[in-house]
């Protein structure tokens, strides 16, 4: 992301704002510049009597501005980091006098995680001209393998489209789980490897055969045998392969058939845009497509509804899973 680019490399060329006020709903980023702070900005000389880390639900508004404007001990800066500072939401605005006059020799940074502050109230307009705001948004599913191909590629390493998928649907859109798992992987693997299905099944867990990407691509192509050998392990390894994270992964593939049938422009390059998917799987959708009229393709979006709701206990006396993804099989292969 640009905005954390550029706030990172303000710091490294010791171009400091009194005020970080790191807010949003993914606290991948807002953890990434709040401990680039913390191990970056004072030696670890310094750190002893200059750096300080508060918790929001420990401390108030008014201790917190106590602390800040403390001098610094031997040192050009302190630098002061409220964590979880979310826990401030009700009273944080009471913050708004330390912004208009911040102490300069401090570095104070929230990192107010999962909430925004209200852009109409006084504290963000103040905050605005004196310190940095940032807001992480969460990405979407969709966005998250991008983001994997983007976070390899600086780091020296190239993943398959299929592998990013993987991991996507095994840890979702939490990029703090993907990141470390990513680590992980490049403390065995030399630069310049390409990440693979089959090493992500070796070194996460992830099987590259019984998974609900391939399951998908078994239904679309109509090849039911292997989507039952996919069902059956599913069943036998409910607990890793709950089947309250398959239908939703299977209710937007068929969202998306249906979504291709009314496209005019039927172009690779054209599908994938509109369909918001790498140029990589639009084959596995044209299949589809081919092989279920738009009319089947909505009936099977209603059987999934279906599926769900016996899987949550609604017109259903608590079905096996097994039982429940048979069922589905049986009524998409008819």
């Amino acid at each position: 992301m640009d905005e954390v680019k550029k706030i990172i490399g303000d710091i490294k060329k010791k171009e400091f704002k009194p005020i970080y006020f790191l807010m949003g709903e993914e606290p991948y980023y807002i953890d990434n510049i709040a401990d680039y702070i913390e191990q970056h900005v004072l030696t670890e000389e310094e750190k002893g009597f200059n750096q300080s880390v508060l918790y929001g639900r420990d401390v108030s508004v008014e201790d917190i501005k106590a602390n800040a404007k403390r001098f610094p001990m031997m040192a050009d800066y302190q630098v002061l980091i409220v964590k979880e500072a979310q826990d401030l939401s009700r009273t944080i605005e009471k913050l708004v006098d330390y912004v208009k006059n911040p102490q300069t020799t401090t570095i104070l940074v929230f990192c107010y995680k999962y909430k925004k502050l209200d852009k109409r109230k006084t504290l963000y307009k103040e905050l605005k001209k004196t310190g940095v705001i940032f807001e992480s948004k969460k990405l979407y599913d969709n966005q998250v393998p991008d983001w994997i191909k983007r976070n390899l590629q600086s780091k020296g390493y190239t993943i398959s489209p299929k592998a990013a998928h993987l991991l996507v649907e095994f840890l979702g859109a939490d990029l703090g789980k993907i990141n470390n798992e990513l680590e992980k992987l490049q403390l065995i693997l030399p630069k310049e490897t390409q990440i693979t299905p089959a090493i992500i099944e070796e070194n996460i867990g992830i099987s590259k055969d019984f998974n609900n990407f391939e399951l998908q691509k078994a239904l679309g192509a109509k090849e039911f045998q292997k989507a039952y050998r996919i069902i059956n392990y599913f069943a036998q390894n409910p607990k890793d392969n709950s089947i309250l994270a398959t239908l939703p992964i299977l209710f937007r593939y068929f969202s998306l058939v249906l979504q291709y049938h009314g496209l005019r422009d039927k172009s690779p390059k054209a599908v994938a845009s509109a369909l918001k998917v790498n140029p990589y799987f639009v084959n596995d959708y044209t299949t589809a497509a081919k092989n279920y009229p738009m009319k089947k393709v909505s009936s099977i979006i209603e059987v999934l509804r279906d599926i769900d709701s016996k899987a949550k206990g609604i017109g259903a006396n608590a079905l096996p899973q097994a039982d429940l993804l048979k069922e589905l099989l049986v009524k998409v292969s008819a």
